[in-house]
């Protein structure tokens, strides 16, 4: 490397290094370390929107490949639903690269129309940073979702009619987006407020993009945040509200062994590829274990990314149980046959 390379870099370093002696920021970095340290990979790929919250979640990366001698992959997605969308990846990488950040644009092409257009953005940014993960050999996806956020989602899926596994799935700091791809997606800052984060990108980079749709009150998210805030004048706390998870995931956790226990104990692999035959035992558990448990040979066997609606699965069960002829129905990429008192599920080709 020539010396002129090597003064920059070092120059570099010295920012982020010296910007980790703030105490404040210090402290935050030491949580960030330390919830990724149950990740034993050589690098991690960050997803970065461009927001203050990604921007502080991009200095706390670039800090911990620096102090770990790692070399990480930074992405932002320019998924062409506003008109400034192109401009704002353009500044968001330019701004970046003066930090030392290498950050790639991955653009969304798209002329379709979507009922749900956030969902199905969300599941196309997924899509396009996994693509390139798995191209670098990166299994391990940073995102900046912070405290905040948990308390959203919460509330969200409360609305929505969400059971118990919905209500908690959130908290968790590993989550499969896409059963077929082996690429994960970290939560290391849930623990951190997006005041804290805010903080931290006001303090280093000193630059964002605003997203207008979180002034937009048409949007459930925008409605919900302004529900949180008259709360937290009432009370609530961050305390009390990831006390009332932990019970949640404690009530979780009880129903996962359940439903692991009745789906090891009546039912059975077939010599034919991604195939079960359930007994009649498997539907003799209580509503939510059958639900759970035939959910989840749904999800494992089917050919769909993610789960099942739950109305769906629940009329299918409501179908076997009550119908005397019953003898086959599809649903998600699966065929539901039943021979005798037995249900035989298999991919549906």
């Amino acid at each position: 490397m020539k010396k002129r390379n090597l003064s920059a870099k070092k120059k570099i370093h010295n920012f982020y290094l010296e910007k980790l002696k703030n105490p404040k920021i210090k402290r935050i970095y030491s949580e960030f370390a330390k919830n990724l340290e149950n990740y034993n990979s050589s690098k991690f790929s960050i997803a970065v929107s461009g927001g203050s919250d990604s921007m502080a979640l991009t200095f706390l990366a670039k800090c911990h490949s620096i102090k770990n001698n790692l070399n990480y992959l930074y992405f932002t997605v320019d998924h062409k639903l506003r008109s400034n969308s192109t401009k704002e990846a353009i500044q968001t990488k330019k701004k970046l690269k003066k930090f030392g950040i290498i950050c790639e644009i991955l653009t969304w092409k798209s002329n379709k129309i979507f009922s749900n257009l956030q969902a199905k953005a969300r599941e196309k940014r997924y899509e396009l940073i996994f693509k390139k993960c798995l191209k670098n050999k990166v299994n391990l996806v940073l995102t900046a979702h912070q405290r905040n956020d948990l308390y959203e989602n919460f509330f969200i899926r409360l609305l929505r009619g969400s059971g118990l596994k919905g209500l908690s799935s959130f908290q968790s700091n590993k989550t499969k987006i896409n059963k077929n791809l082996n690429v994960f997606v970290i939560r290391p800052l849930l623990n951190i407020s997006k005041k804290e984060l805010s903080y931290i990108t006001k303090k280093t980079f000193n630059f964002n993009i605003e997203d207008p749709s979180n002034k937009n009150d048409n949007y459930l998210r925008i409605k919900i945040r302004k529900l949180i805030k008259q709360l937290k004048q009432n009370g609530l706390t961050f305390e009390k509200f990831n006390l009332t998870l932990n019970n949640l995931n404690k009530s979780d956790a009880a129903i996962k062994f359940y439903v692991k226990k009745n789906i090891k104990e009546n039912t059975k692999k077939l010599n034919i590829k991604k195939s079960v035959i359930i007994n009649e035992f498997f539907f003799n558990q209580p509503d939510e274990i059958v639900f759970r448990s035939f959910s989840e040979l749904i999800y494992n066997i089917g050919n769909k990314k993610g789960f099942t609606r739950g109305k769906k699965i629940l009329s299918l069960i409501k179908n076997i149980k009550t119908m005397k002829k019953f003898k086959k129905e599809t649903l998600s990429g699966c065929i539901f046959e039943k021979i005798n008192k037995s249900i035989i599920i298999s991919q549906e080709i």
